[in-house]
């Protein structure tokens, strides 16, 4: 069993200390017995179990156990950031689909209806607004009113995970409220920034840390290269977000993980979503789940558990000791391997093998049966070797948010998108993707294109939180050009606005901060 790695501090029930900014009201000292300022003075080492609080917000629901949530009156199962990340970036994209029915989740699986009621969008906004003035209050206390060992770091570490707050508000609603050092406290609701606005803040922020953030650091905390990684993913998008591309940043920032030679491709593929990937040499920053110690059923519990069922399958196979029958993939995934049972069962590649395909079929005539689609066996509660855990209802397998292929590949696609000037050639984009083939067990390529470079994406990366955001970047998400199985609610696929682009935001977050406008289109 891997050891739990979220130190909690017991000298107060620190999950009682944070409370869910309204975004008019964002005073969050608490208000008794002690105050963060005077525990730090207390005990400076008392910081540690405050950063793992903050890492924990991205990783569970709550400190409290799986059945209470951070985020106040919000279900602790559906409320968690990985939960939110699958739903809003997989759901709602070509490769992953989920037969429940559920008001919301439907809407998002068939991206179709979308509207500012919808829970999902709730969450996850709220959960970006929930981390973003506590990292915030730390900060301000550490910069103004106590000194600590490592201080620099300790604030280095809150910013990044304020900025990566930051980026995902960037992504998927595109705008909203920038709380920050200078206006954290004020009574007065905070005016909305725009995309662009919010984009440069990101970026200042994470250039600001970057000497200062460690090379290497404890696992599950991020270091220098998850900064990389982060400027890297915001430069590549940067057409979407500012209307300006950026890709000879997103190719210098991709290179600089690359070149720092900390990590390197697992020669298993599917070690980096086994339950001992915390010792896979790909991962570059990792959100930690443990069956015992560090419970959600929100984190990659809902996809491992999600995609199993004993109807068809024996879930104990992959170390769980039941299935909720929820999710399966489509052609649009599994036909990047082959574009038929056939050629997917003869294919060499690696990943080809991770769909369960007995008795399911090809094609998702009704994306509400179970038997229509090919579950994905990509994540599950097993070793990398092939044994199994005790079985389990939660998972112990950590969720890779950024690992090594993913910058191969942005550095490719950067360089084909014009990147020239960051010392880049297509020699080198080239070879890397070719190192993610070859890694799969596939042949490599002579020569690469765009769109090469998204299908290689695809089997690589999906179900990771990234296909919606690909797809968009490609020009492929809304619009009738790209259809795939139930895109706009229709079997085959239809256009879809392209307003879709971002989500609506949510009407509570409109009602709290009238300052704030809804995006167009809802």
């Amino acid at each position: 069993m891997k050891k739990l790695k979220i130190k909690l501090i017991g000298l107060l029930a620190v999950g009682a200390i944070f409370t869910t900014s309204c975004l008019n009201d964002l005073e969050t000292e608490p208000k008794y017995e002690l105050t963060l300022e005077q525990l730090l003075q207390r005990d400076p080492n008392a910081i540690g179990g405050l950063l793992s609080r903050m890492y924990s917000t991205f990783a569970l629901s709550s400190v409290n156990g799986p059945g209470s949530s951070d985020i106040a009156g919000a279900d602790p199962g559906e409320s968690p950031f990985i939960r939110g990340l699958v739903n809003l970036n997989d759901f709602t994209a070509d490769g992953m689909k989920n037969r429940w029915g559920d008001n919301g989740l439907d809407q998002l699986t068939t991206t179709s209806g979308w509207t500012s009621n919808n829970k999902f969008f709730k969450y996850v906004y709220d959960r970006i607004y929930y981390t973003v003035p506590q990292t915030t209050n730390l900060i301000l206390i550490l910069k103004n009113k106590v000194d600590i060992p490592n201080e620099d770091q300790a604030m280095s570490e809150l910013r990044f995970l304020r900025a990566l707050s930051y980026y995902y508000l960037v992504d998927f609603f595109g705008k909203g409220a920038l709380i920050t050092d200078d206006n954290f406290g004020t009574t007065a609701p905070v005016k909305e920034s725009s995309r662009a606005e919010i984009f440069a803040y990101v970026e200042s922020e994470l250039k600001a840390i970057e000497d200062s953030m460690p090379a290497t650091n404890t696992y599950g905390r991020a270091n220098k290269a998850a900064v990389q990684m982060l400027l890297a993913k915001l430069y590549l998008n940067a057409q979407v977000y500012t209307g300006t591309a950026r890709n000879a940043d997103a190719a210098a920032y991709a290179k600089k993980v690359i070149d720092g030679g900390q990590y390197q491709l697992e020669t298993n593929f599917i070690k980096n979503f086994r339950a001992d990937n915390n010792t896979s040499k790909e991962i570059i920053f990792p959100l930690i789940a443990d069956a015992q110690t560090s419970q959600s059923y929100g984190n990659t519990t809902y996809i491992v558990m999600g995609s199993l069922s004993p109807a068809t399958m024996t879930p104990a196979t992959y170390g769980a000791d039941g299935g909720w029958g929820g999710h399966r993939a489509t052609k649009a995934w599994y036909g990047l391997f082959g574009n038929n049972a056939a050629a997917l069962a003869a294919s060499t590649d690696q990943r080809a093998k991770l769909f369960w395909t007995s008795g399911h079929q090809w094609e998702m005539n009704d994306y509400k049966t179970w038997e229509d689609g090919y579950p994905s066996i990509k994540f599950t509660h097993q070793k990398s070797d092939g044994s199994t855990l005790p079985l389990a209802t939660f998972s112990s397998t950590d969720f890779p948010l950024f690992r090594l292929a993913d910058a191969y590949l942005m550095y490719a696609e950067a360089v084909l998108r014009g990147a020239a000037d960051a010392g880049t050639s297509q020699g080198n984009a080239l070879a890397l993707v070719n190192k993610v083939r070859a890694r799969a067990g596939i042949a490599a390529l002579s020569a690469i294109t765009l769109q090469d470079i998204l299908d290689e994406r695809g089997r690589e990366l999906n179900l990771e939180g990234q296909r919606r955001q690909d797809l968009i970047r490609f020009g492929m998400f809304t619009g009738g050009s790209y259809l795939w199985p139930w895109k706009g609610g229709v079997k085959d696929g239809v256009a879809i606005p392209a307003g879709y682009k971002v989500f609506p935001i949510p009407t509570s977050a409109l009602q709290a901060n009238t300052n704030l406008t809804q995006n167009e289109g809802y």
